[in-house]
C-alpha cells in the first residue's frame, strides 16, 4: 500500500488524532494516580487516632480518578478507534476502485474469492492494527513509562530495577513470536482467500453441480479446505497461545523479588508499607499493557501481513495505456491499418494484418469460427488491451490520443457474458442511472423484444432478478442487456455474440428494430449465425486471425468460399468443417 494513503489520511484526521492522543495521554497519566493514593491511605490507617477528614480526602480523590479515567478514555476511544473504522471504510473505497481501472489481464489471474479476501479479511486486520493495536499500544507505553518512573522516584529506584529484570526476556520473546505469527497469519489469509472462491463457484456454478450430481464431491473438496482452514489457524494459535503465558510467567518472577525485596525493605523501615503497596499497585499496572503489548504484537504481524497482500495489489499498475487527452469519441469513419496482436503470455498472434474502414452510420458485420479472432478485434476497439499506435482510428485520431473514459462513454457495447445485477430489471437497464426516465427504459425495452415478457412479471419493471439473472432465461438475459445498450443511444454499438441465446423470430424483431433506430450511427454485429449479419452494409469473415472473405451477403454468397460454407450448413445441407 502506498504510504501517501495513509498520511493524507491521517493529514485529513489530524485535528481528531491529537486530540484524541491528548485525552489518552491524560487518561493514561490519571490511571497512575491510583497506586500513589492508596499508598496514603494506608500509611495514614497506620497513624495512631481515627484521620477522617485526611481519608475522605483520598477516597475522594480514589473517585475522582475513576471519573477521569472513564471520561477520558470514552473521548479518546471515540476519536481514535472512530478514526480506525473511517480507515477501513477509505482503504475499502480505495481498493473497491482501484479494482475498477484494473483490466482485464489481471482479472484473468485472479480468483474472485482470494479478491473478497483483501476486501474483507486484510482491511479488517489492517484497521485493527492501526485502531484498537496502535491505542493499546501508545497506552501501555505511557502507563509502564510512568508507572515506572514512580516506582523507581517515589519508592525506591533499587527496588524497581530488581523487579524490571524480566523485561529484557519479555521484549525478546514477543519479538520471536510476533514473527513467527506474521508469516503463519499470511498463510491463513491464503487459505481463507481458497475457501472464499470454492464457495463463490459453489453458489455460482450449483446448477451445473447439480445437474451433474456433484453434491458430494464438492462437500469433500470443501471439506478438505476448511480442515487445511483449521490447521493453519491452529498453527497461528499455537504459536501465539505462548505469549501470556510466558510474559505472566516473567511477572511472576518479578513479584518475587518485589516481595522478597521489598518485604525486607519494611521490615528495616527503609520504606513504608504504603509505598510498598503503591510499588506492587504499580507492577500491578504495568501487568496489563505488557500483556496487551504481548496481544498488540500477535496483532500488528496479521496487519503487517495484510499490510504487504494490499501494497500488492494497490501497486498493480493498469497494464493499459491511458495517456490520451482528446476528451469526446468523434462521430466519424473508423479505420483499422494493418492491425496485429498477440495476447500478452502467448505466443501465437491472435489477428493478423487487419486492415478495415467502417464508414459513419454503417452497419458491419463479423463472422467466423470459433477462435477465429472476432472478440479480440472487438477488445481492441474498446481499447481493453494496449494497441500500438497509428493501427486503430477513431475520425482523424489515433487510438491512443482519446482517454479510455471518452472511448467508453462513446461505445455501447453488448458483450457475449449477459451480467445482470441482483437488482429490478429497470434498474439493470438504466444500469443504475437516474438519467434516464421511465419512457426511455420501456422504449429500449420494447426494441430490445423483452417488454412482452417484463409486463408478464407480477411487479413488472420493479422485478428483482437474482444474481446475474438467474431466475430467467438466457434470451431473456440478452435481450435485457441490449436495452442497457439501447437506452444510452450511443454513436457506436458493439453487439458481441449477443444474439445468440434468441430464436430466429425474435432476432429478426431485434435487427429490424436496430437498422430503425441505427440510422446514421455506426453498428458492429459479432455473430456465429449469418441470420443475424446477412442485412449489414459489409460482413468480414475471420478465419485464425485474419480476414479471409469481405462483401455483402449476395457477394460473399456468389464467391462461394467460407461464408458460402456457413450459409449452406445453417440454411442447407452443407457440411461446415470444425472449429479450429
Amino acid at each position: 500500500m502506498e504510504k501517501n494513503i495513509l498520511i493524507d489520511f491521517i493529514k485529513k484526521h489530524k485535528h481528531s488524532y491529537i486530540i484524541g492522543l491528548l485525552f489518552m495521554f491524560l487518561s493514561s497519566y490519571v490511571q497512575t494516580l491510583f497506586p500513589k493514593v492508596l499508598g496514603n491511605n494506608v500509611d495514614i490507617l497506620k497513624i495512631k487516632g481515627f484521620q477522617g477528614d485526611r481519608v475522605y480526602s483520598n477516597i475522594g480523590y480514589i473517585l475522582l480518578i475513576a471519573a477521569g479515567t472513564f471520561a477520558f478514555t470514552y473521548i479518546w476511544r471515540n476519536l481514535v478507534i472512530g478514526n480506525a473504522r473511517k480507515l477501513e471504510c477509505h482503504l475499502r473505497e480505495i481498493l473497491f476502485d482501484h479494482f475498477q481501472i484494473l483490466t482485464p489481464e489481471f482479472y484473468s489471474k485472479r480468483k474472485t474469492g482470494d479478491l473478497i479476501a483483501y476486501a474483507i479479511n486484510d482491511i479488517n486486520a489492517v484497521r485493527q492494527t492501526l485502531g484498537p493495536a496502535l491505542s493499546m499500544a501508545i497506552n501501555g507505553i505511557v502507563v509502564c513509562v510512568i508507572s515506572i518512573y514512580s516506582m523507581s522516584r517515589a519508592v525506591n529506584w533499587q527496588l524497581t530495577l530488581l523487579s524490571l529484570l524480566p523485561v529484557p526476556v519479555m521484549v525478546y520473546i514477543m519479538i520471536y513470536i510476533g514473527g513467527l505469527v506474521k508469516k503463519r497469519f499470511k498463510r491463513v489469509q491464503e487459505t481463507f482467500a481458497a475457501i472464499s472462491d470454492r464457495v463463490n463457484e459453489n453458489i455460482n456454478g450449483m446448477r451445473v453441480i447439480k445437474a451433474y450430481v456433484q453434491e458430494d464431491k464438492e462437500v469433500e473438496k470443501f471439506e478438505k479446505l476448511n480442515n487445511q482452514m483449521v490447521e493453519t489457524n491452529l498453527n497461528m494459535i499455537h504459536v501465539s497461545a505462548f505469549l501470556a503465558p510466558l510474559i505472566e510467567i516473567c511477572f511472576t518472577v518479578s513479584f518475587v523479588f518485589n516481595l522478597i525485596w521489598g518485604g525486607n525493605m519494611v521490615l528495616k523501615g527503609s520504606i513504608s508499607l504504603g509505598d510498598f503497596i503503591a510499588f506492587n499497585g504499580y507492577l500491578t499496572m504495568i501487568l496489563a499493557p505488557v500483556l496487551s503489548i504481548g496481544q498488540v504484537t500477535t496483532i500488528f504481524q496479521r496487519g503487517m501481513a495484510s499490510f504487504n497482500r494490499l501494497n500488492e495489489i494497490l501497486c498493480v499498475k493498469p497494464q493499459v495505456k491511458n495517456d490520451g487527452t482528446i476528451c469526446d469519441l468523434p462521430k466519424a469513419l473508423i479505420k483499422i491499418n494493418n492491425l496485429s496482436f498477440t495476447y500478452p503470455g502467448a505466443k501465437k498472434e491472435s489477428l493478423r494484418n487487419i486492415n478495415l474502414t467502417i464508414p459513419k452510420g454503417h452497419t458491419l458485420g463479423i463472422i467466423g469460427k470459433t477462435g477465429s479472432g472476432k472478440s479480440t478485434l472487438i477488445h481492441l476497439l474498446l481499447k481493453l488491451y494496449n494497441v500500438e499506435n497509428n493501427c486503430i482510428y477513431y475520425g482523424d485520431a489515433d487510438i491512443n490520443k482519446f482517454k479510455l473514459e471518452a472511448i467508453k462513454n462513446g461505445i455501447g457495447l453488448v458483450p457475449q457474458d449477459n451480467f445482470l445485477f441482483h437488482a429490478s430489471i429497470s434498474d439493470n437497464i438504466r444500469f443504475f442511472k437516474d438519467i434516464y426516465t421511465e419512457e426511455a427504459v420501456e422504449e429500449a425495452a420494447r426494441n430490445s423484444c423483452i417488454y412482452e415478457n417484463i409486463i408478464d412479471l407480477p411487479d413488472q419493471f420493479n422485478t428483482i432478478l437474482g444474481e446475474r439473472g438467474v431466475n430467467i432465461s438466457g434470451g431473456q438475459k440478452q435481450r435485457i442487456s441490449i436495452a442497457r445498450a439501447l437506452v444510452r443511444n450511443p454513436d457506436i454499438l458493439v453487439l458481441d455474440d449477443a444474439l445468440s441465446a434468441v430464436d430466429t423470430v425474435t432476432e429478426s424483431r431485434i435487427l429490424n428494430n436496430l437498422r430503425r433506430l441505427r440510422r446514421n450511427k455506426t453498428t458492429i454485429i459479432v455473430a456465429s449465425r449469418i441470420s443475424a449479419v446477412m442485412q449489414a452494409d459489409e460482413i468480414l469473415v475471420l478465419d485464425k486471425g485474419e480476414i479471409k472473405e469481405r462483401g455483402t451477403h449476395t457477394q460473399l454468397i456468389k464467391k462461394g468460399g467460407i461464408y458460402n460454407e456457413i450459409y449452406q450448413y445453417q440454411f442447407g445441407t452443407g457440411n461446415f468443417g470444425t472449429d479450429s
